[in-house]
């Protein structure tokens, strides 16, 4: 499973890069795509599945993982309305944030 802490490792990269432009919904979106890897790799280290999507992934996290799966919960509404709406530095923030500290969790 070391290809999924490689991916979420390089949306990381990849979010700091266009938050440095100032692309805040590129940013959003690989910030959340790097949080949604690192659970993803979480789920497995647990009970050695992927999930098949999001809902799948909740449920599990729900779960395994109820502390991770409210405040995923709550940056998947931000990430949501990056779709139609312009993000703003505070909201892609928050997400970087929280994929920063999902790395060190996976770390640890």
């Amino acid at each position: 499973m070391k290809e999924l802490l490689g991916n979420a490792r390089e949306f990381i990269e990849s979010g700091k890069d266009n938050l440095l432009k100032k692309r805040y919904n590129a940013s959003a979106s690989d910030f959340f795509k790097s949080i949604v890897i690192f659970c993803d790799y979480l789920i497995y280290k647990e009970i050695k599945r992927l999930p098949k999507n999001h809902n799948d992934r909740f449920n599990l996290l729900k779960i395994y993982f109820k502390n991770i799966h409210d405040k995923v919960s709550f940056l998947f509404e931000i990430y949501v309305r990056s779709y139609n709406l312009k993000m703003n530095l505070k909201e892609v923030l928050l997400l970087k944030d929280y994929s920063d500290e999902l790395n060190r969790f996976v770390k640890d």
